[in-house]
């Protein structure tokens, strides 16, 4: 095989950001400006596509579309999408651009799977690479002046694009930045080559590229209205607040602090919604405070950045796509959300939502008051249904049951939650029947003892991976009727209840600090955990190998001492909150979550080969759950369901259901 590096730089007049590739790309001022590559490590080569009558070579051309020639890119995906833009793919039956797909190789993904971090810099750095080989810092300021509009002005000639024309010397230095692009992609390739992508998860690389590709229609319509009404309501609840309180701004938290605690004579210290839902909840101050504390609570719920987003990046054609971010959660390998984010969209408790669906088109804001209350609630709770199948089509939705109750419970060898799921499957009330010793045929409505089944819920939901009360106090146990006082029975019961899974925690945290340590090998219920090393690229790795075959990696491991003396188990990944690349703690219970989230994320994507081949297009997915949009005459839930259902290959004894529904537009059931 050849291989050919390939760095692009792009203009658009739309947001990349805000509205994604696809739209991006199909902008009709879309351009490609530089044309970056390298064949077989030959030193790279910068076409200028910006020079009238300059197109891509013909020897290049020839190696992009020969298959025996691989294409590497970081981030390839938005390279596959912009040239099959630039050489009209779309406009080719005959050569769509999922044809060439499975010739490219994303060095993201790479870096994802390998445990370090989503950009091109940060990778560069995290691996150490010399200053030589690192993206080039001016790379941000250059692209914004030559990549996106700019803002007309009397000293730019009122024009709205930097041309290269306008600045020689910035375009000399942008094509080497788009240069060194390739050579750091090639570096980062190079030195993880020894820890390559199973052929398997290139698969579902590409099967998530295709989903991206073929996007989800949404019903304009409905966002429109459902934007107009919450415009209207955040502006009827402001005006009304300004009328009460006679401040100028009602919005500003320092004024209305002040306001409020004139009003309660009570320091306030934040207007957070929980500080403000707790003075509601002991019905403090006058009729006026109280009234505007109910106002804040619906202004903090009017947020329509959701319906914003839609209308944002919808494409031509009425569709979204790229709203599925592969490789998105590298410790485990699920996906994560982009663009409207549906891994993150509030769930749907609203009856009758066809109607509510109507008034909103009507912008019937009377009728939503008389028929369901709170406006703003109940655009929040719509959002979902903005997404809908084509004419003539409906949508097949089927989501795996308890997924990660069944899959830590096979995972440890908890025989009596397996046997749960073979038969019954009633898992929350079996919980609560073993830890509570009450029969569990008296754990039914209209039995006293029904109430033990919301604590064998929360238990199930919110113990599985070590936590304590406070784990339970996150999964809402609070918020459920349960008193804090009894939450450490309820966590000493499950565990009590669950011993195998206990001591799977302790298991993998054995196993993982003796790989660390031993540099051997080392397993915990099947799954092995060993340190890898490329000494010459200095790099090391504790991996853990899943029943799947795929391995989680954990860059640089070494051993810590936690909070309470003891060894525990460190690695380097991207902080979350700071954005830093820095030591992570981790433990047992914590291992644990990894590998069942991540085993769970293998069996949903066996399950979406499975429904792809057997002709069930899939338009999204969310967590464990998957959105098929098929011709109505074409809608078999059950044989949806049954695919789910069926024994996972590596994991023939797992027991697995599925559940779902049929409907023209996206819920929640």
């Amino acid at each position: 095989m050849h291989h050919m590096s390939i760095d692009i730089e792009t203009f658009s007049s739309v947001d990349l950001g805000k509205c994604g590739m696809y739209k991006y790309a199909e902008s009709p001022d879309f351009q490609i400006l530089l044309f970056a590559c390298s064949l077989d490590g030959a030193p790279v080569q910068v076409v200028d596509l910006t020079r009238p009558g300059t197109y891509l070579p013909e020897e290049v051309c020839r190696w992009l579309f020969n298959p025996q020639c691989l294409k590497h890119a970081y981030n390839a995906a938005f390279e596959w999408c912009c040239l099959s833009r630039y050489l009209g793919l779309a406009q080719n039956p005959s050569y769509p651009p999922e044809k060439w797909l499975s010739q490219w190789r994303c060095t993201q993904l790479q870096s994802l799977y390998c445990g370090y971090p989503f950009s091109l810099d940060a990778a560069g750095k995290a691996l150490g690479l010399p200053q030589d080989k690192q993206k080039m810092t001016a790379g941000k300021a250059l692209i914004r002046y030559f990549c996106t509009p700019c803002k007309p002005t009397k000293s730019n000639g009122n024009r709205s694009r930097n041309l290269p024309h306008h600045d020689p010397d910035k375009w000399e230095l942008f094509k080497a930045y788009n240069a060194q692009d390739v050579v750091t992609e090639m570096e980062i390739a190079r030195r993880l080559s020894n820890f390559p992508i199973p052929a398997e998860i290139q698969r579902q690389w590409e099967l998530n590229q295709i989903i991206n590709l073929r996007g989800v229609a949404v019903d304009l319509k409905l966002v429109d209205a459902a934007l107009w009404c919450g415009d209207t309501v955040r502006r009827e609840l402001t005006e009304e607040a300004v009328r009460l309180t006679g401040l100028n701004n009602p919005n500003s938290v320092a004024q209305l602090t002040k306001w409020l605690e004139e009003e309660t004579e009570e320091e306030i210290k934040d207007l957070r919604k929980e500080t403000v839902a707790g003075l509601l909840g002991r019905d403090v101050g006058s009729d006026a405070a109280i009234r505007m504390l109910e106002i804040r609570q619906m202004l903090g719920k009017t947020s329509t950045k959701k319906y914003n987003a839609i209308e944002t990046c919808v494409c031509s054609d009425g569709r979204v796509r790229g709203l599925l971010q592969f490789y998105g959660a590298n410790r485990t390998g699920r996906e994560a959300g982009r663009l409207v984010q549906v891994q993150n969209l509030p769930r749907t408790y609203l009856k009758a939502l066809n109607l509510a669906r109507q008034l909103v088109k009507e912008r019937n804001l009377n009728g939503l008051r008389l028929c369901y209350g709170g406006i703003p609630d109940t655009l929040s709770q719509l959002i979902r249904t903005a997404f809908v199948a084509a004419p003539g089509k409906v949508f097949i939705d089927a989501d795996f049951s308890a997924i990660e109750a069944r899959v830590i419970a096979w995972l440890a060898g908890e025989e009596w939650v397996l046997e749960v799921f073979r038969t019954h499957g009633r898992i929350y009330e079996a919980t609560a029947s073993q830890m509570f010793g009450i029969p569990l045929e008296k754990i039914k409505k209209g039995e006293p003892e029904y109430s033990y089944r919301q604590k064998g819920k929360v238990a199930t939901l919110a113990l599985g991976y070590q936590g304590g009360p406070g784990a339970l106090i996150n999964m809402g146990a609070l918020d459920n009727g349960l008193a804090e006082d009894e939450l450490p029975d309820i966590v000493e019961r499950w565990r009590k209840a669950n011993p195998h899974i206990v001591q799977f925690w302790y298991d993998a945290e054995c196993a993982a600090l003796s790989a660390v340590n031993q540099g051997t090998q080392a397993t915990a219920r099947g799954i092995r955990f060993a340190r890898e090393c490329d000494p010459d690229n200095n790099l090391d790795f504790l991996t853990i190998r899943l029943p799947s075959g795929r391995k989680l990696y954990y860059a640089r491991p070494h051993i810590g001492v936690n909070r309470f003396g003891r060894d525990s188990l460190c690695y380097y990944g991207m902080n979350q909150t700071s954005k830093k690349w820095e030591a992570t703690e981790t433990y047992g219970g914590k291992l644990v979550e990894n590998i069942t989230q991540a085993v769970a994320r293998d069996c949903l994507f066996e399950a979406m080969a499975r429904l792809e081949a057997a002709g069930f297009p899939i338009v999204f997915d969310v967590h464990d759950e998957i959105v098929i949009e098929v011709d109505k005459g074409c809608a078999s839930l059950d044989k949806v369901v049954g695919t789910m259902s069926r024994p996972i290959s590596w994991a023939p004894d797992l027991p697995l259901n599925a559940d779902g529904w049929i409907d023209e537009y996206f819920r929640k059931d």
